[in-house]
């Protein structure tokens, strides 16, 4: 396998790229460092990558990049890259999520086009579904996003599917469910929780708490992304959860047993575009991609809090 991993050096991005590395992959991997957060946070992601001699960086939007030389050699593609962040996603900063999400994914398939590409993984989430879809929440289920973060994901599966059917672009699709772990964007909620807590400060807690997510472990993320890179049907769409479905107010309990600290709450309004409830349906991926998360909650977030004791 020669892969391409857009998005390298983001949360997941970096951590299946290692793991692609190890596995003894050759990887190129691409980039633009977008400002949504520190530029210093994704190159601490590359650093150990960067000492790998199958391990080629290029810092370039997709736009931008030199495709047709990048996917010359390239067996598989691991689609990553996009803006993220559901809150930032409303009024002026959209175009910025239209160009990322969805023009630079079109840009991606339209040069693996004619070429002998195996399979293009692109990373999609489960904001593409909304709040009215019964649970646990089904890949047939109609989706309806309740954020134009979410319209962007949804938007780019469309174009991956078209591909499929339209060009034989080989693709899958796989929504996240709430992936936590080491590296962490500090947007996210572990991460804000977990820093707030040790710096003694309050959490921002929006809503009731009573709000639940099914959250998936970073290795188990790049796990899937693994198996579908050989399984699954083409232009499949794929469920990725962690089985861990819980209210935040259990989350924030949780954190306390693994900080030992007890975290101060400061309750806010609920917030445009957060949906009330996830739980991932897996079955599909257990069944076509022999996708079973392995990772627990407190497991993982342990392993959370211990990265971000050893980056502070």
């Amino acid at each position: 396998m020669k892969a391409l991993v857009t998005g390298v050096a983001g949360f997941i991005g970096s951590t299946l790229a290692e793991r692609l590395v190890r596995d003894g992959v050759d990887v190129v991997g691409l980039d633009c460092f977008t400002d949504y957060y520190s530029r210093a946070d994704k190159e601490r992601n590359l650093e150990r990558l960067q000492a790998e001699g199958r391990f080629r960086f290029i810092e370039s939007t997709i736009q931008a990049a030199p495709l047709a030389d990048l996917l010359a050699d390239r067996s598989h593609v691991f689609h990553l890259a996009a803006q993220a962040g559901v809150r930032k996603s409303w009024g002026r900063d959209f175009r910025v999520y239209t160009e990322n999400n969805i023009e630079a994914t079109l840009v991606l398939l339209e040069a693996c086009v004619g070429r002998p590409i195996e399979r293009l993984v692109y990373s999609s989430s489960s904001s593409v579904y909304g709040d009215d879809v019964p649970l646990p929440m089904r890949e047939d289920a109609l989706p309806q996003p309740l954020s134009p973060y979410g319209v962007t994901k949804l938007a780019a599966e469309q174009l991956c599917l078209l591909y499929w059917h339209n060009f034989k672009v080989p693709t899958a699709s796989l929504r996240y469910f709430t992936v936590y772990g080491p590296r962490q964007r500090p947007d996210m909620g572990f991460h804000k929780f977990l820093r707030a807590v040790h710096r003694g400060e309050a959490i921002p807690l929006y809503g009731d708490g009573e709000q639940t997510r099914d959250f998936t472990y970073v290795d188990d993320a790049v796990e899937a992304n693994v198996q579908a890179a050989t399984r699954g049907l083409p232009g499949g769409v794929y469920n990725i959860g962690g089985g861990s479905r819980v209210t935040v107010n259990e989350v924030l309990r949780m954190i306390g047993r693994v900080t030992g600290r007890e975290p101060v709450i400061d309750r806010q309004p609920p917030q445009k575009g957060d949906m009330r409830h996830t739980f991932a349906d897996t079955a599909r991926a257990k069944a076509e991609l022999g996708f079973t998360p392995t990772v627990g909650l407190e497991e993982g977030l342990t392993a959370e809090h211990r990265w971000l004791l050893s980056i502070s």
